[in-house]
């Protein structure tokens, strides 16, 4: 399942009159990079949209890309799946509203540490499966037999304390389709 689209698709709705979006990727991560570039290139055509790619593979990195967000006048920001981005989420919340641009990224823990909103697989379901798989390999079976899963369950967090701060209103049916409000 391709989440970056739907993500793209649910800052269109919160923001109807963006004409650009920026997308930032780690460009060391060059297979996610070059995936999710694809793909956002394609929905944000169908969307109407003006798709800017950012890049940051250092945390210094980050001041920079976002300062060239302000200068492209972004409406819009997709931060691309990157375990240097999860494990920045608090900085890249925080740098998300000192420039007022609303974001939206995989990882609940960006719209927990501020960030406008996520959506992605809930980690929770992805663990206990990976637990299940656990098991059967210590009970004796071989993981070359075991069918590949991966979890389907996903899951939208807004942060409306963030939205506030951003000047946004959320329209109801966002809020409504929410697994998670921020209040």
């Amino acid at each position: 399942m391709r989440l970056g689209p739907k993500r793209l698709e649910l800052l269109r709705e919160l923001m109807p009159t963006a004409k650009i979006v920026a997308l930032l990727v780690n460009p060391t991560s060059s297979f996610i990079t070059e995936n999710i570039s694809r793909d956002l290139q394609s929905t944000a055509r169908a969307l109407g949209l003006q798709l800017k790619i950012l890049n940051a593979s250092t945390e210094r990195e980050f001041d920079t890309a976002f300062e060239n967000l302000a200068q492209l006048r972004a409406d819009a920001l997709v931060i691309a799946p990157d375990a240097m981005f999860i494990s920045r989420s608090e900085q890249l919340g925080a740098l998300t509203l000192r420039y007022a641009v609303p974001a939206i990224t995989q990882y609940r823990e960006f719209a927990m540490a501020g960030g406008l909103m996520s959506y992605g697989g809930n980690s929770t379901d992805a663990v206990r499966l990976l637990g299940i798989y656990t098991g059967r390999v210590l009970k004796g079976e071989k993981p070359a037999d075991l069918p590949v899963v991966q979890s389907a369950k996903v899951e939208l967090v807004i942060n409306l304390k963030t939205a506030k701060a951003l000047g946004i209103t959320v329209p109801n049916t966002l809020i409504g389709r929410a697994d998670e409000v921020i209040e």
